[in-house]
């Protein structure tokens, strides 16, 4: 183990810190209006509900690197992709991948989310329907928040796989910290000090993010009090 060379590498890889955790915010959020869409077909009719679980079963039943190949040099084949006003967007690594993990997050979270809707307690919507709430009401004040608060700790797994699978995109030429690290190995022939340092960086991201998602969990379970937390003597 070189320090001086890690030392040296270690900023390098830094530089793409940026593309990470863009290619990150932008999948995570496009994949949450797409399951809450989800979420809404479900409710909606049974051909709805019906697509959903085609979606979900196909986008998480296949690998996402398979779903970036596909995405990335699949759409070339289509003629009217090639000559639409999207053409100029879709032929974009970047776009292609930020597209690719979208669409794989969203099969992922809108299950997350009917986990948490299944999990809200029947009292608390009967109680708000005793209290004349309309449905949008119930749904603002009592069931998205009890069903965020259900759902945290599995959504808290997913965004830290989702950072993880942002190094996917390295295999369509975008140099974020995976595609850096590839890089400077090609060059250097150094692969255990970069990648390394390169494992470092997304332990570093993950331990961040588990942090924030215990916070949020402590901030929504104020309710608790911590005599009932404490086992007897």
């Amino acid at each position: 183990m070189d320090l001086a060379f890690i030392a040296e590498v270690f900023p390098k890889l830094l530089a793409g810190l940026p593309l990470t955790l863009s290619l990150a915010v932008l999948s995570l959020s496009g994949g949450a209006v797409l399951a809450l869409m989800l979420s809404g077909l479900r409710a909606s009719s049974w051909l709805g509900a019906q697509f959903a679980n085609f979606y979900v079963y196909i986008f998480r039943g296949t690998p996402l690197l398979i779903q970036i190949f596909l995405i990335y040099y699949g759409l070339a084949q289509f003629p009217a992709l090639r000559h639409s006003l999207l053409w100029p967007l879709l032929r974009e690594p970047y776009v292609c991948a930020v597209l690719a993990l979208m669409l794989n997050d969203a099969a992922y979270t809108s299950e997350i989310l009917r986990g948490g809707l299944r999990a809200v307690p029947s009292g608390a919507i009967e109680a708000a329907k005793v209290a004349g709430m309309s449905r949008p009401t119930m749904l603002r004040r009592i069931v998205l928040p009890l069903a965020f608060r259900q759902a945290l700790p599995a959504y808290g797994a997913e965004v830290t796989s989702m950072v993880k699978a942002t190094s996917l995109a390295s295999v369509v030429t975008l140099m974020e910290v995976t595609g850096l690290a590839r890089a400077e190995v090609s060059q250097s022939y150094r692969a255990i000090e970069v990648f390394l340092c390169a494992a470092v960086i997304y332990l570093v991201l993950v331990t961040l993010i588990t942090r924030l998602v215990h916070w949020l969990e402590a901030r929504l379970s104020t309710h608790r009090s911590p005599a009932l937390d404490r086992s007897p003597a």
